[in-house]
């Protein structure tokens, strides 16, 4: 068991999730930030609800707005979801997990809708009547490469109560990236 040196909280790709976490996380969390670029280059992100679905995220806007433009234009986005937006009693896993993946667009797909709404009002029929509106398409994006932050794993390291083995590789950002910072900063 290591305790972590001082200069060693910058190091933090040695705290990935596994797949099973990263499922669990997603599927508990229900609330998410879709994040795309704009025309001109800006990166935006808006506070979706969703369903995790067969390792899809399933979200719903209306079709006029900006963000469909801007991903039929380029499919590629990110998706961040949080353990902190799941229910306290849940046993969602601590941290952060951030989706690189590109959106398909669905219009008037009956078949998807009939499983979708529901699943995202999840009991609630008013919001699943307010969901079925004719302008509104559904986005579903696939996840192509993850970025993830145990939390736990980060604290038990922190706190010197973690097996070594339990750590992921240190990826090119802390391993290459971070002494070259370092030394540009403060020589």
């Amino acid at each position: 068991m290591a305790l972590v040196q001082t200069h060693e909280h910058e190091t933090v790709s040695i705290y990935p999730y596994d797949d099973e976490q990263i499922d669990k996380i997603c599927s508990l969390s229900g609330e998410c930030v879709l994040m795309w670029s704009t025309k001109d280059g800006w990166p935006v992100g808006v506070m979706h609800a969703y369903v995790w679905h067969d390792g899809r995220f399933w979200i719903t806007c209306a079709g006029h707005r900006h963000r469909v433009a801007a991903l039929r234009r380029d499919p590629r986005c990110s998706v961040v979801v949080s353990g902190a937006t799941a229910p306290p009693d849940s046993d969602c896993p601590r941290g952060t997990a951030t989706a690189k993946g590109r959106a398909i667009i669905h219009e008037d797909n009956q078949e998807l809708k009939d499983w979708f709404y529901p699943a995202l009002a999840q009991g609630n029929t008013g919001f699943e009547k307010i969901l079925d509106s004719p302008l509104r398409v559904i986005l579903e994006i696939v996840p192509e490469k993850w970025i993830t932050y145990d939390a736990e794993k980060a604290g038990r390291h922190f706190a010197g109560t973690i097996d070594e083995d339990e750590l992921g590789p240190m990826l090119s950002s802390d391993s290459d990236r971070m002494p070259k910072y370092r030394e540009k900063r403060f020589g």
